[in-house]
Order: C-alpha cells, then structure tokens, then sequence
C-alpha cells in the first residue's frame, strides 16, 4: 500500500486547504481587491501547496527511501524519484 493511500484523509485535508485558498484568490480577483490583498492570498495559497508538497516529499523519504524493509535497489528508485521531483519543482 503507497504511503498516498495510508495518508489520504491528511493528505485531503491538505489538498482541500489549497483549494480553499485558491478559492479566495478567485473571489478577491472578481471583486477587484486591491493588489496586496491579493498578493497576501497568493503567499497563502503558495503557502498551503508548499506545505503539501513538504509533508508527501516526507513520507516518500520514509516511505521509499529510508525504509529498511525496501531493497537498496528500490531505495535508490525511490531517491532518483525524488530527485526528479525536487528538480522539476525547483525549474
């Protein structure tokens, strides 16, 4: 079992934090706030993803890289995953 699936309720919990920020960003858009009310939405916003984001990338330490019970192979798959990922995120 993926560690996505033993954490879902976290994980939506997460999820639906971000919506409900990008929610807010939408309506103070279509209401015309003013620019730094908006962009206080938007550091929020990018607050909550990072915050997903960070707390998926940490179980996938534990889960695929740091776990004795995985093979070294597998492992290091897990390791290049990540890194892939980190790297994308970062572009």
């Amino acid at each position: 079992m993926g560690h996505t699936i033993k954490e879902k309720t976290k994980l939506l919990n997460r999820v639906r934090r971000v919506l409900g920020q990008v929610q807010a960003l939408e309506r103070a858009v279509e209401e015309e706030k003013g620019c730094s009310d908006v962009l206080h939405l938007v550091v929020a916003a990018r607050g909550a993803m990072n915050s997903l984001m960070a707390e998926i990338i940490e179980d996938h330490i534990r889960e695929h890289v740091v776990d004795p019970d995985h093979e070294r192979g597998s492992r290091a798959k897990g390791a290049e995953e990540l890194i892939d990922i980190i790297q994308a995120y970062l572009r």
